[in-house]
Formats: structure tokens, sequence, C-alpha cells
């Protein structure tokens, strides 16, 4: 069985309204959401080509004020997996929990790697409807060029270890990537969340909501629902963009 280390590597970041990760809460409530790729690394000395959940921001800002915000260091793309000893080269495959701008800004320089997304994430990007803005296709126009890009219809097995499921939650092509690890099957959500989403405050749960679900949203009832799915067939929730994540080097 092939197991995985999952590396957070802050890419970005974004301060806005809380409630952008909270539907109806923290409204007016300033936050600071790191945005990550994530590595896995295989376990126990297992020999596997490295995969990248996500490839985050191109040009991110690096600022003190930014990272005191989410508690760790911004990088490049290039210092963030440096960190790991790898260049955007060496990288063999890419999985995207979906293609807002911010998760794909540097899929063209893993020139070597498979990028693998859902079919309705493509379609999406190439035709955002006019509430979308995060879609921009320019960031994955080469890679399709190139012919690197293979869409996803079915859940399943994508490499030995990891599987995907398909969670339109927060956009219609949402993956959800299930992460087979020396403590448990992890799930990096398919949907931008925080852990405030799965374990929200007593006045939420007062009003008996399990959960909250994510700010944007295709279908707020169905993305409530899938968030009970998600949290229930994984032994660690790896919310998109906790920030807790971003002072920790190895998650499990």
């Amino acid at each position: 069985m092939t197991t995985y280390h999952i590396h957070p590597i802050v890419l970005g970041t974004k301060v806005f309204d809380k409630s952008m990760m909270t539907y109806q809460f923290n409204n007016g409530q300033t936050f600071t959401i790191p945005i990550y790729a994530w590595y896995l690394e295989p376990a126990g000395g297992a020999k596997a080509k490295p995969i990248l959940v996500d490839t985050g921001e191109m040009r991110p800002i690096q600022s003190a004020d930014r990272e005191q915000a989410i508690g760790g260091a911004i990088h490049t793309f290039t210092e963030g997996l440096a960190r790991f000893g790898l260049t955007p080269a060496d990288i063999d495959l890419v999985i995207h929990t979906h293609l807002h701008n911010d998760h794909c800004e540097n899929d063209a320089a893993c020139s070597n790697a498979r990028i693998l997304v859902h079919k309705a994430e493509i379609r999406r990007i190439h035709d955002p409807h006019p509430l979308d803005y995060r879609y921009a296709e320019d960031y994955i126009l080469d890679v399709e060029e190139n012919g690197q890009v293979e869409t996803i219809s079915e859940d399943g097995e994508v490499a030995p270890g990891v599987r995907v499921v398909h969670t339109p939650a927060h956009t219609e092509g949402g993956l959800t990537i299930l992460v087979d690890t020396p403590k448990g099957t992890a799930a990096i959500t398919g949907f931008c969340v925080i852990q405030e989403n799965f374990d929200p405050p007593k006045q939420v749960r007062a009003m008996e909501m399990e959960v909250i679900p994510p700010g944007t949203h295709v279908n707020v009832y169905e993305a409530y629902d899938l968030m009970l799915r998600v949290r229930d067939m994984a032994d660690i929730l790896i919310p998109l963009h906790e920030p807790r994540f971003a002072s920790m080097e190895t998650i499990c």
C-alpha cells in the first residue's frame, strides 16, 4: 500500500470578509487565508514521482503583515518546491481541486506534469458565469495546448493511494482529494473552507447545523450535504484554506 506525507506550501494569501469562507456568519470580520499547494511525498522511502494538489499564485504578496496574519512564511512557487528538493519541472502530476485562478496560476511552470481536472472545470473556465470572476483561462491555455490536461468525469484512483471524489460545493467541478497516509485517510477538500466550517461555534450548532457551508457555493443545500459526506469519509480533514497549516511543514 502506497502512503504519503502531506506538506502544505503557502503560495499566496487573500484578505477579505470572513463570511466569504463561512456562509452567513462572521460578516464584517477581516480575515486572511493562505493559498496552498499540497506536496504528496511518498512515505516510508517508497519511490513515486512527485504529486502536487493545486499550484497556487504566480506572484504572491510576500509581506510581514500577511505572514503574521497566517502564522507562516509565504513562498514563490520555485521557493516553495525547493524546500523539498524539487523544481517545477520535477512535478509529474498536478491534481486540481478546482480552477479558480489562485489554485492554478503556476500550472505552466510544471512543464512535465500531467494535469488532472474535472471536465466541468474546463468547461467553466472557458465560459465563466459573470458571478464567478475567479476563473482566468490564461493560466491554463499553455498546458492545454501542450496536451498536458486530462479531464476526469468519474470518482476513482488517479495514483496509487490517491483518489478523487467529485464534490461540487464551491464550483461545479470541485474535486476532493483522498490521500492514504500513515495516519489514515486524509481529505484535501475540493471546496474553499476553513476549520470553522467543519467545527462551528456553539451558536451555530444551537441552530442544529453540523457544518457551515462555503461562503461561495454552487448550491448551498448541496454544499452542506457534501461537507458532511467528506467529513465522514476521512480520518484527517484538510480544509483548503485553513490558516493553521501555514506554520506546519508536514500535516500527516
